[in-house]
């Protein structure tokens, strides 16, 4: 699937600050139209590429709000000195980075967590949203309930549950080759993964392609984690970081809990499930 960034093991002892541009999923397909509410989020950083450029991914979670990792927006502040109300999404299921057009585009302002890395590895806070200027007119994915994964796994039930992350980004389909097996293409793909951990801000997903799961790659930051087949729209977890070959395991953040309600309800048409 999408790319996670190239540092992502520097902040905090196990996040960065992007300093590349995004990527795509791994041993996934093209998602069409299956996810329209999974966009790219953009913005001019790439000096040596015209117009904007793919970051990160993300997801509506309410009519104008977008949500992502804060190791993204942040590194648009930090790394590249990129102004809060500089930044778009587009939701096309492929996005062109050599087009300087921005229409169909969506522009907004983005939003870092202001408790991001301030609770070590157990709990970075690692989300973020962009608050749209204006709404792109599509339905938001679903919030979880308060505590939903601890119950599945409290159940047993989370063990033969489907996860469907989707993403823009760099993409692997080969087993083999290191690093070099990375391309990009802008396409907006999906793939499907098993359970394999839950700690208390984290749901750690197999992307083993030997077991038959894919997963996310560079560039994947800030994209959603379906629970359930390619159909559902619940999501219940951002991509953050994961192995650097990006073909064994996928560590989530998890929006079912208080503190990312805390964090997500401040922002216009949030509301979590009762």
């Amino acid at each position: 699937m999408l790319r996670r960034f190239l540092t992502a093991l520097a902040a905090v002892g196990v996040l960065a600050i992007g300093v590349g541009p995004a990527s795509a999923i791994t041993f996934g397909q093209p998602d069409g139209n299956l996810h329209p509410n999974v966009g790219a989020l953009l913005a001019d950083w790439d000096a040596e590429s015209p117009g904007l450029d793919i970051y990160c991914s993300g997801t509506l979670i309410a009519p104008t709000v977008f949500l992502t990792a804060s190791h993204c927006t942040q590194g648009l502040a930090l790394g590249h000195d990129i102004a809060p109300h500089d930044v778009w999404v587009t939701f096309a299921p492929t996005y062109d980075e050599d087009s300087t057009s921005t229409a169909g585009l969506f522009r907004g302002t983005y939003h870092t967590n202001p408790l991001y890395a301030s609770g070590g590895q157990s709990n970075t806070y690692d989300i973020a949203t962009v608050v749209l200027d204006t709404s792109p007119g599509r339905a938001p994915a679903m919030l979880p309930e308060i505590g939903l994964l601890s119950d599945l796994k409290a159940d047993g039930s989370i063990y033969a549950q489907t996860f469907t992350a989707v993403g823009y980004g760099t993409v692997r389909d080969v087993k083999t080759g290191g690093p070099h097996a990375f391309s990009f293409d802008g396409i907006r793909r999906y793939a499907l993964q098993s359970f394999l951990s839950l700690q208390k801000a984290w749901l750690t997903l197999n992307m083993n392609p030997s077991t038959g799961s894919g997963g996310t790659c560079y560039g994947d930051s800030g994209g959603p984690h379906f629970l359930g087949g390619v159909s559902s729209n619940l999501i219940v977890s951002v991509t953050v970081t994961g192995d650097a070959m990006c073909r064994a395991t996928d560590t989530t953040y998890r929006i079912d809990t208080p503190w990312a309600r805390d964090f997500l309800e401040q922002f216009p048409g949030v509301n979590y499930p009762e």
